[in-house]
């Protein structure tokens, strides 16, 4: 049974509060057997002012979302990683405005409700046909269908390069809990942890995900009495190379055949990132996997995941809030 999607959508992005969301979304929508009332969400919107809505098209960003589609047909979760970079170069965003809820709520419910069901729609069952859960359409930035995909580029990215953020979506777990995190503001210790977790995803390891979430916890704690940033220092990404980046590519369809670049705004320095590595290795041979019972269920070992952060996403300098 195909998934509906919208035949005619807005030319420009709006802003649509979650009161919204909650007041229209049903089951119908979620499994994607109806498309969400377009015309009482856009009374809901919020308008761009002129300047920002000229850089708010939602052509190229559709256009994407259609190919990603197309192109990973038989691998849905394999377009994160193709995708992720390619809508944060396309819809290029100050991270004060992509912490804005409202921007992806659009997005999901007038742009493109076909793509959230189509990617996060679980198995039907006997009970019905399967669903994308509401905070696919609407929730944390973690959990946002395209707020998690953006986030992931944004914090995973090394200057403009976005080589890691691919990395980074190649487990789920890594936007499943990894993007929780807040030790992830620090881009030395975002980069050594990507590094750490290419390794052991390209050795192979069995039960990956538990690898992931056991390694993150492990990070996130030593964290707390460990000051990362004197460990490894890092300096403010340049304001202004991202304000001039964002200017001059906004809503421009980029590359599908490799990946796109992004801001210069500045790279990690290489010794931040490998003064980290010895440490981060030792964490992960450490910290403790989940403990599996013969019925297969999951017990957690003493293994913490760190509670969510609100969505908008706690920023660790004020350059962040450019």
């Amino acid at each position: 049974m195909s998934v509906l999607a919208p035949a005619d959508p807005p030319a420009v992005f709006a802003l649509l509060p979650d009161a919204a969301v909650t007041k229209y979304l049903g089951r119908g929508i979620q499994s994607g057997l109806e498309l969400p009332p377009q015309v009482a969400l856009t009374r809901a919107c919020v308008a761009y002012d002129p300047r920002t809505a000229e850089r708010r098209r939602t052509a190229p960003v559709r256009e994407l979302l259609d190919e990603a589609m197309r192109r990973f047909a038989d691998d849905r979760s394999a377009a994160d990683g193709w995708l992720a970079p390619r809508l944060h170069a396309t819809l290029r965003l100050t991270r004060a405005e992509a912490a804005d809820s409202r921007l992806w709520n659009h997005l999901a419910m007038v742009v493109a409700p076909d793509y959230v069901v189509w990617r996060h729609r679980g198995p039907d069952t006997a009970d019905g046909r399967g669903i994308a859960t509401a905070a696919r359409f609407s929730g944390p930035h973690y959990t946002q269908s395209f707020s998690r995909l953006w986030w992931a580029a944004e914090l995973f990215r090394d200057g403009d390069d976005y080589a890691p953020v691919v990395t980074a979506c190649r487990n789920q777990d890594v936007l499943n809990t990894t993007l929780r995190l807040d030790v992830i503001d620090h881009r030395p210790t975002a980069q050594a942890m990507i590094r750490v977790i290419g390794g052991f995803l390209d050795a192979g390891v069995p039960r990956p995900g538990d690898h992931v979430n056991a390694f993150s916890a492990a990070v996130n704690a030593a964290g707390s009495t460990l000051v990362y940033d004197v460990m490894a220092r890092d300096v403010d990404p340049d304001a202004d190379e991202l304000l001039e980046w964002i200017d001059a590519g906004s809503g421009a369809v980029v590359g599908w055949e490799r990946l796109p670049e992004g801001p210069s705004d500045g790279r990690v320095k290489p010794d931040a990132v490998d003064a980290l590595i010895p440490l981060f290795e030792k964490l992960r041979v450490e910290a403790p996997l989940r403990k599996r019972t013969s019925a297969g269920e999951d017990r957690q070992a003493d293994v913490s995941v760190p509670a969510p952060r609100a969505p908008g996403v706690v920023l660790s300098k004020p350059s962040d809030f450019v």
